[in-house]
């Protein structure tokens, strides 16, 4: 009777392997989805807040003037940079970007002063953007504002685009992920039905037969987990030293929250399955296993 009761163990032990290494699977797929929603939403709002709006100021201009125009657009909640750029430096901006060199024709530097600023990112949208100019271009000192119309909306259009997508495959995702879990516990616990039933027969409750079978599923969800958010945390590393634009835009408390929800779905969906499938075997009759 030991020694048969011994085969089953072992027949079950390939069984535990393979539901550890399918959920580790799952949760390192929804992991790397959950990883580039954050980084798609973060790295869209780097590229909004590169923005640069330019508010071209009327010539001859005091500098007191200049000043309580720039404390104005500063005070402003969509501000997130400002600067002051002297005709000098616009001169060398033109410059540096590969405009031609007038030092030679001209007396006079063309260009205009102006106030340059960068908005935050949740202010990037057509109708904001419409308002701010029209409200800076009613100030006294300010000839014209400028930025890029296109590039703006673009930006907002595929941010938005993209995130949705993303979602949508997330959501998708974890449905399936949901099922293959479910299913893998399932033929995990359909070795151990005839333990389960043999234990119900001799009078152990309910409680009394899930409670081993149910830590060792927390333990298995935990240790899927682990695994799961290593090979996540080594993929971002992998990717980080590809692209070094995703390291500046490394967020460690959202990126915990990533790992702490993998964890904790593992754990869950690991539990319920499991629990579920002891109840559905407590509920059969002997013959209906075999």
């Amino acid at each position: 009777m030991s020694k048969e009761r011994q085969k089953r163990t072992k027949r079950g032990k390939p069984s535990y392997f393979m539901s550890i290494v399918g959920v580790t699977l799952v949760l390192f797929l929804l992991g790397i989805i959950g990883w580039l929603i954050l980084n798609t939403r973060a790295l869209g709002d780097h590229f909004k807040e590169n923005v640069e709006v330019n508010v071209y100021l009327r010539e001859p201009l005091a500098k007191a003037d200049s000043t309580v125009l720039m404390d104005y657009i500063s005070t402003k909640p969509y501000v997130k940079e400002i600067q002051f750029t002297t005709k000098d430096m616009a001169k060398q901006k033109w410059l540096k970007d590969g405009g031609d060199d007038w030092s030679n024709i001209l007396e006079e530097n063309p260009l205009p002063q102006s106030i340059d600023f960068k908005l935050k990112s949740q202010y990037l949208n057509a109708d904001t953007l419409k308002n701010i100019r029209a409200d800076l271009e009613h100030q006294t000192y300010v000839t014209e504002v400028k930025y890029p119309d296109q590039v703006a909306g673009n930006l907002d259009y595929f941010t938005k685009t993209v995130n949705l997508a993303l979602l949508g495959l997330a959501v998708l995702l974890l449905i399936v992920a949901v099922v293959l879990i479910d299913n893998t516990i399932r033929l995990a616990m359909f070795s151990n039905r005839f333990t389960i039933k043999t234990m119900q027969m001799v009078g152990a409750t309910r409680w009394f037969i899930a409670r081993p079978l149910d830590l060792r599923a927390i333990l298995n969800g935990a240790l899927s987990g682990v695994i799961a958010i290593l090979m996540v945390w080594g993929t971002i590393q992998s990717a980080y030293s590809y692209e070094p634009i995703l390291k500046t835009l490394h967020n460690p408390q959202k990126l915990m929250m990533l790992f702490g929800l993998m964890l904790v779905l593992g754990i869950l969906i690991t539990l319920i399955s499991t629990h579920s499938s002891i109840l559905k075997y407590l509920r059969k009759k002997l013959d209906d296993l075999y």
